[in-house]
């Protein structure tokens, strides 16, 4: 690894900003992102309506990707990344003030309609952040720098999560809520503010003005057809078996369990906590086991949380899960980014990374439109035990193909 005198002010000034991004993201994440399922099912959401939020804003950013990929060729990263990130972003503003306005009925759909508006220049976001990342660290950093973003997140995800179970408990529904709402406008703002400060590194950025693909190099047959499309094909396994349960957690812990908002944030907090412990230690273990090793392992135990979660019966048992599920989490989000940089070649980045964001947004809308069906099917407690199997499954995918 470089030593630390080796960066240069510009490299540092930039690593400063991306710390300072993922904090404040981590707010937003403990927050309106952590709460908001929650809230839409206590307002009386079903199980499609929850799985809106999440198959949406998948269904727009599939068809936008690719697209998404030629349109940033020839401008600025970062400035692509910054100013689709502002307009994403005031969609979190907007949901603060609706229960003043609309009963419950009206705002369930009035949220969907604003998450599907956001997905629009969060596609941008997605492809402009994921281009751009690989470029301004050098790969001699990359599992420092994306082992300490996830443990910045995860700590401020924990302490927000905390701070918004309080708040929660102390204040009457649905102002509660709304509180924790702007709280997660605030670091979302604060976030996209961190992305306006990113400094493009002569000679580096924007890669895409040295690289020009054509559309139809978006296009690229030939990447899915080359051993590039086995690991694509793995990764989409993987986010359908992720994304499966997301729309059946909110419903089982309110339904099933009767969890009050305390006691999910502090499964909340446990998780991003353990998270944050994984995190740390993903620099080391990236160093010793690689990238491809550290994947793997960590993506062959996420079943862990729906099985604990189908299995409970009190909040002990989710709280194990919550914890155990936060450490394998910690390592399988920092590995599925550094093994993804590592299989994309600097050269064209944009091409494969199009491929990426189709892959992890139809896993997300399949996964989503499937939770809601399978839990129809079997109940909401055995679509957990389901999709622990399901998860496991994808661990060996990747294995097989990653």
């Amino acid at each position: 690894m470089l030593a630390k005198a080796s960066l240069t002010p510009e490299t540092q000034h930039n690593f400063h900003h991306l710390y300072g991004d993922i904090f404040w993201y981590g707010i937003l994440t403990g927050s309106t992102l952590a709460f908001l399922a929650i809230y839409a099912a206590r307002q009386g959401a079903t199980g499609y309506q929850v799985s809106l939020l999440t198959a949406g804003p998948a269904l727009v950013s599939l068809f936008l990707s690719l697209p998404a990929g030629k349109w940033v060729d020839g401008k600025s990263l970062i400035k692509v990344t910054f100013w689709s990130s502002f307009w994403q972003r005031l969609g979190y503003l907007a949901i603060v003030p609706l229960a003043w306005w609309l009963i419950p009925e009206i705002e369930i759909w009035v949220i969907i309609t604003i998450t599907l508006l956001m997905s629009l220049p969060a596609t941008f976001v997605n492809v402009g952040f994921n281009t751009l990342l690989p470029e301004l660290v050098p790969a001699e950093w990359r599992g420092e720098v994306v082992g300490k973003r996830n443990a910045l997140l995860a700590f401020s995800t924990t302490a927000t999560s905390l701070v918004c179970g309080q708040l929660l408990n102390w204040i009457s529904f649905p102002l509660n809520y709304q509180v924790v709402f702007a709280l997660g406008a605030l670091g979302a703002g604060i976030s996209t503010y961190h992305l306006a400060r990113l400094y493009p590194v002569e000679g580096i950025l924007p890669i895409n003005k040295l690289v020009k693909p054509s559309f139809k190099s978006l296009l690229r047959v030939d990447l899915l057809r080359a051993s590039f499309g086995s690991f694509i094909f793995a990764y989409l396994a993987y986010y359908i078996a992720l994304y499966l349960p997301q729309a059946i957690f909110p419903l089982y812990y309110v339904r099933i369990m009767q969890l009050s908002d305390l006691v999910i944030s502090l499964g909340n907090a446990l998780f991003y906590l353990t998270m944050m412990i994984a995190s740390i230690n993903l620099g080391r273990f990236s160093a010793r086991f690689g990238h491809r090793k550290v994947l793997v392992y960590s993506a062959l135990l996420m079943g862990f949380y729906p099985l604990c979660a189908g299995l409970a019966r009190t909040p002990f048992l989710y709280w194990v899960a919550s914890f155990g599920g936060g450490l394998v989490c910690g390592m399988v989000t920092g590995g599925l980014m550094n093994r993804l940089m590592e299989r994309t070649p600097q050269g064209d980045r944009p091409a494969h990374m199009a491929f990426y964001n189709v892959a992890l947004n139809l896993g997300m809308l399949g996964g989503s439109l499937a939770g809601p069906m399978v839990s129809d099917l079997m109940g909401l407690r055995a679509a957990l035990l389901f999709s622990a199997g399901l998860r496991t499954l994808a661990g060996i995918l990747l294995l097989i193909w990653a």
